[in-house]
């Protein structure tokens, strides 16, 4: 079994690889942790500028590191071990995170409820529900 937790460093991320790496362990899936790299734009002197992909690959690096200890540390608590695999997406966090589960065989889907752009998503709808909507697998939001 494959288990996909998309996380993007927040707390609930942080929470969703928990959930999903005791599910792992429970049942011996290999745990997948995926992170979206979703650069923000910014309008410079009348051009659009994207920032480096240098330093987004490496924040994203950043948390996928601290979801593999988050994940790691669940696995001594249970004494056991979980094969965890790390992947950056790029794109929309629903499209790319959806997408990736189908590509990769998961068996089933982890998000938080809210993540670090909990305030843009109160306006455009959360990434969670759009990956409830379009997944084909399971989905577990962790709240």
């Amino acid at each position: 079994m494959r288990y996909l937790v998309a996380t993007d460093g927040s707390t609930l991320g942080d929470e969703a690889v928990r959930y999903a790496a005791r599910q792992a362990a429970a049942f011996d899936a290999t745990l997948v942790v995926a992170h979206v790299l979703t650069p923000d734009s910014e309008l410079i002197d009348g051009t659009l500028v994207l920032p480096g992909e240098e330093a987004a690959v490496e924040e994203g690096e950043r948390v996928l590191e601290n979801a593999r200890s988050v994940a790691n540390d669940v696995a001594d608590e249970a004494a056991t071990e979980i094969d965890v695999e790390t992947q950056l997406l790029t794109g929309r966090p629903a499209d790319a995170i959806t997408e990736f589960a189908g590509e990769s065989n998961a068996d089933a889907i982890f998000v938080g409820h809210r993540g670090l752009s909990e305030e843009r998503e109160q306006v455009v709808g959360s990434v969670a529900k759009s990956v409830v909507d379009k997944a084909v697998v399971p989905v577990t939001v962790i709240r």
